[in-house]
């Protein structure tokens, strides 16, 4: 076949549309994390080619299964999961530097993975870690991608660190939950950054009731849990594992929900009595079922929420998809087929908003 052929050819069949790149970047917010998994998911189904992840915690794990090519693995696996399944997977150190030291959960995250190494991922690949010591942030860009992904979801006082060439590391999200820096590089046709950290959406939230069809018994719950509280009441926190429970009202009261609930009632009912002012500036916390563990991980919600927005300013991407943080709490692991879904709702409508932007100014090459 003759050159002049060979392109008469090509024209009759026209040139092949090239997929669109994407540099992703998955954000932290514990369970939440599940919502990436959807959020992936349509990126695929419309055609965009992921060509960089970069992630913290969960936003590291769940991006780090999608390289490796075994979300599918993983999705199957979390689905399943009810709350007594993930209470199960919570083996306890009972030390002063992390409730739980997470290997049951690892170990089936390294049965999937096996002993894939970063540097050999078909997409370039970074894991965002904090060192305790340097205060700085760490990036895994090489080496095996189950330690990358564990040195990442560390979260303080939950999980326990990882030492590693005589670096403490914890969860990226200390310092970075959205690390949308590390995909620049790759020079992407977009930057896609998902933020588990958006407003609050009460439309959004997850209530607990809707997965009662999930639970083994209750009673085999009940008694696991008190046995488990016996064992581990001389050197745990119990306010952990009750806060990792399920809730024994039918209320899906967050606990902001339950805090703003009784600071308006009080505001309602202000003594003029100074003594009595006294008792009307503290909240009976126990009352309220408000536990230490509730009181950190408001804390680290906090933090993480405003060091997002500093990253955006500095950094924004071509497309935000935000996940409301009262979508569900941060530790409802038992809640990954609602999330999942929700990831899909927030990336489809997203990229229907951002697809009629750039069609009004020129088409994505799709």
């Amino acid at each position: 076949m003759s050159p002049a052929q060979g392109n008469a050819r090509a024209e009759d069949k026209g040139p092949e549309r090239r997929r669109p790149t994407v540099a992703l970047t998955l954000g932290s917010g514990g369970a939440r994390g599940y919502a990436h998994i959807g959020a992936i998911e349509v990126l695929a189904e419309r055609g965009y080619n992921i060509v960089a992840i970069s992630g913290c915690s969960m936003g590291a794990l769940v991006g780090g299964m999608y390289a490796a090519g075994k979300m599918q693995d993983y999705k199957d696996w979390v689905t399943g999961l009810g709350q007594f399944d993930v209470l199960k997977l919570l083996d306890l150190t009972f030390n002063a530097v992390g409730a739980i030291r997470g290997e049951k959960i690892f170990s089936v995250v390294r049965e999937m993975l096996g002993d894939t190494r970063i540097e050999n991922l078909p997409l370039h690949y970074t894991s965002v870690a904090t060192d305790l010591l340097a205060h700085k942030e760490i990036w895994f860009q090489e080496g095996p991608l189950d330690r990358a992904i564990r040195a990442s979801v560390a979260i303080p006082g939950v999980v326990t660190p990882l030492v590693l060439d005589g670096r403490v590391l914890v969860d990226g999200a200390v310092l970075n939950p959205l690390p949308i820096v590390p995909t620049i590089s790759s020079h992407a046709d977009i930057i896609v950054a998902v933020n588990l950290s958006g407003e609050d959406d009460r439309r959004q939230r997850i209530p607990d009731a809707a997965f009662a069809g999930h639970e083994s018994g209750g009673g085999d719950m009940d008694e696991w849990m008190e046995t488990l509280r016996n064992k581990a009441s001389r050197w745990f926190d119990w306010d952990t594992i009750r806060a990792l429970g399920p809730k024994k009202s039918g209320s899906d009261d967050t606990p902001e929900d339950k805090i703003s609930k009784e600071i308006q009632k009080k505001e309602h009912h202000k003594p003029t009595d100074k003594k009595l002012l006294e008792d009307y500036e503290t909240i009976d916390w126990d009352k309220l079922g408000i536990g230490k563990f509730d009181v950190m991980n408001l804390t680290i919600e906090t933090m993480q929420s405003a060091l997002v927005q500093y990253k955006l300013a500095g950094y924004p991407p071509d497309l935000l998809v935000n996940v409301p943080k009262n979508a569900s709490r941060s530790y409802d692991y038992h809640k990954a087929p609602e999330l999942i879904q929700l990831g899909r709702e927030r990336m489809s409508a997203a990229l229907d908003r951002f697809e009629d932007n750039r069609n009004s100014s020129g088409p994505l090459a799709i």
